[in-house]
């Protein structure tokens, strides 16, 4: 495969630590277009070894408006059906360009490892020093894997010690933060002992078409730049355009900065800072300064325990450390009546049961169930949603972003590809491909 790829399949198994690597075949493509078309393709195909399967979308770390989306594929432990949970920020484009467009991770390791994924290899590493770290830790540039690996800039999606321990809201975690993994996948990552994947790459994405590629990327985004979204400025302002409490008040005194993912012309993670001012905006000299709100379910989950926006940040950052599912710890904590701050916080490590919906859909609910900040065309009830989440995790397009960006059609998805790749894609290959996901 050679345009808008890394043209690389690997196989990882953990118990024999081998690695197995193929060329991603046009034919695959042409028939399944990317992301969960050919993650759950994956799958199927290795579903007797219970693998993880990881991949990208055509149009992820491109030009195109929201293309930062990495698919994480696999067995939910809470549904025990087949989902998909996506991890965006700066993650899902270093993995393509780490050198891959998906890996299927099988097996189970005797001892605990870490993937270093890098310029188009796979090495299984031992986890002996890491183990014990928390995310937060793992991504540290002095005495985490940053450092030892020697580079600011390596993504990872790590988990921490609640996949150790018999709970379904285990998370995987990018980087330091929460992800949309409401599917309890931190729990595979344990039961493999693989503790972390760090990415980096330098590689480049060849484009069949560049200069009619960039026009269309341009176009689009001449087209966004009148989209109402762009007015808006991070994830508080989701719940007063779901019909919701509007909390920009409530947690403003804390608000240090907004941050987009990778090309995603919204900035809806929220930096928050408590251990020092949220003016300061020259590099902290303080350790920990704040968390990142990547997750506003998490956050309103805390506020209804009637905490305070420091309270509540600070119980997502107790979660983060801890790897667990901030939104279900929420609920856990709702439904066992969980007292004062204090009480919630020592809890946090021995939270186990999973009460909170993970929804009747293969994707995951981290995602608003409908649109914010702008106008649809036609039906936009849990069908149209569906859809759209689909289209979004078969191209590689944030999935946030593509609920608030009409503007990115299924067409101009469909030309951008083609372009890109000179492959026919046609409107009703997508539609096959989404009637086999959807189902």
């Amino acid at each position: 495969m050679e345009y808008l790829s890394a043209d690389k399949i690997a196989v990882i198994d953990l118990a024999s630590r081998k690695v197995m690597e193929d060329e991603l075949d046009e034919d695959l493509v042409t028939e399944r277009i990317g992301g969960i078309g050919i993650t759950k393709h994956l799958y199927e195909k290795y579903a007797d070894e219970d693998p993880i399967v990881i991949g990208t979308g055509l149009l992820t770390g491109s030009l195109f408006p929201g293309s930062s989306l990495g698919i994480l594929t696999a067995r939910s432990p809470r549904t025990n059906n087949v989902c998909h949970a996506p991890f965006c920020q700066h993650a899902g484009m270093e993995f393509k360009y780490a050198g891959f467009d998906y890996i299927v991770i099988k097996g189970v390791s005797e001892t605990p490892v870490y993937l270093w994924l890098h310029d188009g290899i796979a090495d299984i590493k031992p986890a002996d020093e890491i183990y014990d770290m928390t995310p937060w830790e793992i991504v540290d540039n002095k005495k985490g894997l940053r450092g030892k690996l020697g580079d600011e800039l390596i993504q990872f999606l790590s988990v921490g010690k609640a996949a150790e321990v018999d709970t379904n809201a285990a998370q995987v975690l990018v980087n330091c933060w929460s992800s949309g993994d409401r599917w309890g996948f931190g729990r595979l990552f344990g039961e493999k002992k693989l503790k972390t994947i760090a990415m980096r790459g330098m590689g480049l994405m060849e484009v069949a078409d560049p200069e009619d590629f960039l026009d269309k990327c341009t176009d689009l985004v001449s087209l966004l730049t009148q989209n109402p979204a762009l007015a808006k400025k991070g994830c508080i302002a989701f719940p007063a355009a779901m019909g919701a409490e509007n909390i920009v008040d409530w947690i403003a005194p804390l608000v240090h900065r907004h941050s987009a993912a990778f090309n995603t012309p919204f900035p809806y993670n929220t930096f928050v800072k408590y251990n020092e001012a949220p003016t300061v905006m020259k590099e902290s000299d303080v350790e920990e300064p704040g968390v990142m709100i990547t997750d506003i379910a998490a956050l309103l989950g805390f506020k209804k325990l009637n905490l305070s926006a420091e309270q509540a940040c600070r119980m997502i950052e107790a979660c983060n450390k801890y790897g667990i599912d901030p939104t279900a710890a929420a609920a856990m904590l709702e439904k066992s009546g969980a007292g004062d701050f204090e009480s919630m916080q020592k809890q946090v490590p021995g939270l186990k049961e999973n009460t909170q919906d993970a929804g009747t859909t293969p994707f995951s609910p981290w995602c608003p169930s409908q649109p914010l900040f702008a106008a649809f065309d036609g039906a936009t009830d849990a069908a149209w949603w569906q859809r759209r989440q689909a289209v979004a995790y078969i191209f590689g397009i944030d999935p946030i972003f593509a609920i608030m960006a009409p503007e990115i059609t299924e067409a101009k998805l469909i030309e951008a590809v083609t372009t890109g790749t000179e492959l026919e894609i046609s409107a009703d290959t997508l539609e096959d491909v989404i009637a086999s996901v959807i189902s």
